[in-house]
């Protein structure tokens, strides 16, 4: 009985990071791209989406161990919109359980309008 239950609290557990993980990363898509939405210029929305979404997910555990951001700045312009992915490998290799892989992935996208009645440079 004790060796089932330690294999369902480890699952329980594995379920838990991905879970918080997928939610730091939304988050992170989200402030990435509202970041970015106010941003003057393409070059520096692209830098500032990256800057303020990696500090949402970076240090916080074992949820995400290597994140990438990627901001799509092609529709940059007055009533256009600016979009964030924000891709996050989950590290699961501490969790030994049978059948569970070392990590996993996770990724969220945002998307934030640009104001209609703003200059873009």
């Amino acid at each position: 009985m004790a060796p089932v239950l330690f294999v369902l609290v480890l699952v329980v557990m594995a379920f838990g990071r991905v879970s918080e993980a997928r939610q730091q990363v939304t988050e992170a898509a989200r402030a990435g791209a509202e970041a970015a939405a106010v941003m003057p210029t393409a070059a520096s929305a692209q830098s500032g989406a990256a800057a303020n979404a990696v500090v949402g997910i970076i240090g916080r555990g074992h949820t995400c161990v290597q994140a990438q951001v990627t901001t799509d700045v092609s529709q940059f312009r007055p009533g256009g919109s600016v979009s964030v992915t924000v891709l996050c490998r989950v590290d699961l290799s501490d969790l030994i359980v049978s059948g569970l892989p070392g990590t996993t992935t996770v990724q969220a996208t945002s998307t934030a309008p640009i104001d209609p009645y703003r200059s873009v440079a």
